[in-house]
C-alpha cells in the first residue's frame, strides 16, 4: 500500500551546466509541487501507513525551506553566492545544481533520515519514503524512487540552509538534532 502527501512551494534557481541556456544562464521560478509516497510493512492502530499530521513537522519544514528561497548551487562564483547571501535572507546551498532531478533526490534523502531518526508510536510498521515527485511545471516532474537514493553523491549535511530559514521551522532544535546539522556555521 502506498500513501500520499503533497506540498507545495515557490521557488527560483539558476540550473547551470544544463541544454538550455534560458535555463543555465537566467535566474528563474517555478512554482513547484512536492509529492512524497510512504509504504510500510504493516497499518498503525489507527489502520494507516502513517498518519498525514506526523509529516506536518519535519518533513514539511524540510520543502517549506525552499518557499520563497533562492536554491543556490555551491559551484558558483564566491561574488555570486556572496551576492544572494547578503541580499536575501532565504537561500539555500546545495552541494548540486537545483534541477528537478536533484529536488526529487535530495528531498527523497532528508525524508529517509527524518524517518529513520523518528520515533513512533502508535504501532507503526517500518514506514519508508519509496518516492518523491517534484514537479516544476505543470507538464514536467522528476521522481526519485529508493533504488536512485545513490544516483547523485549528497550528504544532507553539506546542504546550507540561511539562518532565517531555520528561524522559521517548527521544533527547529528537534529537526537540527535529527539532521545532526551543526548550527556553528551560521
Amino acid at each position: 500500500m502506498i500513501i500520499r502527501k503533497k506540498f507545495k512551494f515557490e521557488g527560483a534557481h539558476i540550473v547551470r551546466n544544463c541544454s538550455t541556456n534560458r535555463c543555465k544562464k537566467s535566474i528563474h521560478g517555478h512554482s513547484y509541487e512536492v509529492e512524497v509516497f510512504f509504504t510500510s510493512n504493516k497499518l498503525d492502530n489507527g489502520y494507516m501507513i502513517l498518519d498525514f499530521g506526523l509529516t506536518k513537522k519535519h518533513i514539511k519544514n524540510i520543502i517549506d525551506s525552499f518557499d520563497h528561497a533562492y536554491s543556490l548551487w555551491v559551484g558558483e562564483s564566491d561574488e555570486f553566492k556572496n551576492f544572494f547571501k547578503t541580499n536575501s535572507q532565504r537561500w539555500i546551498e546545495m552541494p548540486v545544481s537545483p534541477s528537478a532531478e536533484s529536488y526529487s533526490l535530495m528531498f527523497l534523502k532528508f525524508i529517509d533520515h527524518i524517518l529513520k531518526n523518528s520515533t513512533f508510536c502508535n504501532g507503526e510498521g517500518n514506514v519508508e519514503v519509496s518516492s518523491v515527485r517534484v514537479h516544476e511545471t505543470q507538464t514536467g516532474y522528476a521522481e526519485a524512487f529508493r533504488p536512485d537514493i545513490d544516483l547523485m553523491q549528497l550528504d544532507i549535511k553539506e546542504v546550507v540552509f540561511s539562518k532565517q530559514v531555520i528561524s522559521e521551522w517548527e521544533d527547529k532544535s528537534e529537526l537540527l538534532e535529527i539532521l545532526d546539522i551543526s548550527t556553528d556555521k551560521y
